[in-house]
């Protein structure tokens, strides 16, 4: 049985791929101690063609159709032999020692259910990836047009600037861009929740494992670059659907119906007032064709309805 199950969705990121890849490959980990898993969900870049050309050694799992992300890390898992399941995103670089290192904690610290490691920017900075978990104040401020006007303790509190990124700390969830957690836990609840498409499954993922009386740490000396966001940015405004829905749902899940029904409704009102706000801003010949596509993106975001099941 391998030791480590690398779990990788990939969709349309090909070159991105293949650097993950190689890094995975160039890291400190013995040979026959792991296995990589590619579900690729439909990718028309060749991605698979590259993966069976320049790595034979990985599994790959091709889908005919585009799964989502949440369904195919639940893929991924299904088929995975190892002690510890790492889900990491194609658009990450893992340096030589990060795997060996979230390795060794979770063998160290039998009640962690779940590790992330220290997560940098393409460009060497740091990436937050250790939260406490999103009080209702956050989610109306989070990633909305009202973030620029959230209260500073929100923003300190929800991502833990107090805390030092080079720190080994327990944690209520870390990002998922990579995520790994042992057996025994995937045992003990289950794969994702396939509700989410993308966004907010890992948050949802460890207050589910928390719930059943595991540990949630980030590790500061493991530290993986994220290029971040490539797949997502190909949909634009399915992306937006996709962020919000998802938040939405887990506020309904985990806090109950009329947080969510009051969240969603700020934040429909928020993107009326966007699409209003770009419209005006179009009419009067400020950047157009700029303005035309964010009203199309805005519009689509309201047609939806924001509308999450529990």
């Amino acid at each position: 049985m391998a030791r480590l199950s690398i779990i990788i969705v990939n969709w349309n990121v090909r070159e991105l791929l293949d650097r993950c890849l190689a890094s995975i490959f160039a890291a400190d980990l013995a040979p026959g101690s792991f296995e990589i898993i590619v579900v690729d969900s439909a990718s028309a870049d060749d991605s698979v063609a590259m993966v069976r050309q320049k790595y034979p050694a990985v599994r790959l799992l091709a889908q005919e159709r585009n799964v989502g992300f949440t369904r195919g890390n639940n893929i991924g898992l299904a088929q995975a032999q190892g002690d510890f399941l790492l889900l990491l995103n194609p658009d990450t670089e893992v340096s030589r020692k990060a795997l060996g290192a979230l390795v060794d904690y979770l063998e160290r610290h039998p009640a962690v259910g779940i590790v992330g490691p220290h997560t940098l920017n393409s460009d060497g900075s740091h990436q937050s990836s250790r939260r406490r978990f999103p009080s209702l104040m956050t989610g109306i401020f989070e990633s909305s047009w009202l973030a620029a006007a959230a209260p500073a303790r929100i923003e300190r509190d929800y991502r833990m600037l107090e805390t030092d990124d080079d720190d080994i700390m327990l944690v209520d969830w870390v990002q998922g861009s990579a995520l790994m957690l042992r057996r025994e836990l995937y045992r003990d609840i289950g794969g994702m929740d396939e509700a989410y498409v993308m966004y907010s499954e890992e948050l949802d993922y460890c207050r589910r494992a928390k719930h059943a009386g595991w540990q949630v740490a980030y590790h500061g000396g493991a530290v993986i670059t994220h290029h971040g966001g490539k797949s997502s940015e190909q949909v634009a405004a399915q992306t937006l659907i996709h962020f919000h829905t998802s938040k939405l749902r887990y506020f309904r899940k985990h806090h109950g119906f009329g947080q969510y029904v009051f969240l969603r409704a700020i934040l429909l009102l928020q993107f009326a007032w966007q699409l209003a706000l770009e419209s005006v801003k179009g009419a009067l010949g400020h950047k157009r064709e700029l303005r035309a596509e964010r009203v199309r993106q805005y519009w689509r975001v309201l047609q939806s309805g924001l509308s999450a099941e529990a």
